[in-house]
């Protein structure tokens, strides 16, 4: 039997090197690729392990702390009382406009009523009190005034009278102004409708004030003491009627009144 040559042992050698080798390096790199698996596993653990303690936080109810628990009926109060505010208000609006439509309501009423009234000129007035004529109309010519000691023009006439006589409206109307005269005293202005202003001055504690509506024959007030531009003629009543604004003859709308004479 031939003996193997060196050269042929060496290379047996070699090649049984080699294979070794190579199996410690493939065992080698099955390990490592072992170890980065479950490396990888362990992180993937963990990071799911803290992504859902991160969720069960964020979704965690905390108890009210002691300050919270203290401010919660104040807040609560708070809360009525912003609510009681509001329903003030409305129920304050609410009655402001109820008493602008009633307001309104009763304006267009008076409103109706004063454009109702008509001065029928063919039944014209009843005199506001009987007396005797103290001083005529007198537009067109002057007249003489005894207190005055002067001529002058009279838009009215100067009925006589005693303190405290009542005073009648002499037709339906409305009172429109009530005011203090140096010269008439105490003076009454009535709308009777189709622009006739009837006016009584020289008169006392009235019956009615401005707004009111008044009826033919209704005692407006009572005669009072002269001003002194009527004190030598004695207490009066001072009886005007206008037509738009202009004084008219009163008389002409006036029945006759058999004390109806001039001194």
């Amino acid at each position: 039997m031939m003996e193997e040559s060196p050269m042929k042992k060496q290379q047996y050698i070699a090649a049984v090197a080699c294979l070794v080798a190579g199996a410690i390096g493939f065992a080698s790199v099955y390990a490592t690729e072992k170890n980065q698996e479950k490396r990888n596993d362990s992180d993937y653990a963990i990071q799911q392990e803290s992504t859902e303690q991160l969720s069960a936080a964020s979704y965690e109810i905390k108890p009210k702390t002691d300050k919270q628990a203290e401010n919660a009926p104040e807040v609560e109060e708070d809360a009525v009382k912003v609510s009681e505010k509001e329903k003030s208000q409305t129920e304050a609006t609410e009655e402001k406009e109820d008493n602008e439509k009633k307001t309104e309501k009763t304006e267009t009423v008076a409103t109706a009523a004063e454009n109702s009234l008509h001065f029928d000129t063919k039944t014209g007035m009843q005199w506001p009190l009987e007396g005797e004529i103290l001083l005529d109309y007198s537009m067109d010519a002057t007249v003489y005034f005894p207190t005055l000691e002067q001529y002058r023009y009279n838009p009215a006439i100067v009925i006589s009278a005693a303190v405290n006589d009542k005073v009648n409206a002499v037709a339906k109307g409305k009172i429109t102004d009530i005011s203090e005269n140096e010269v008439t005293g105490c003076t009454v202005k009535q709308d009777l409708g189709d622009g006739y202003t009837a006016i009584y001055g020289q008169l006392k504690e009235l019956n009615f004030k401005k707004g009111d509506m008044i009826e033919a024959g209704q005692t407006i007030g009572y005669v009072g003491e002269p001003t002194k531009y009527y004190s030598t003629e004695g207490s009066n009543v001072y009886f005007e009627l206008q037509k738009d604004g202009k004084p008219v003859n009163p008389k002409e709308y006036l029945p006759e009144m058999p004390m109806n004479t001039l001194d």
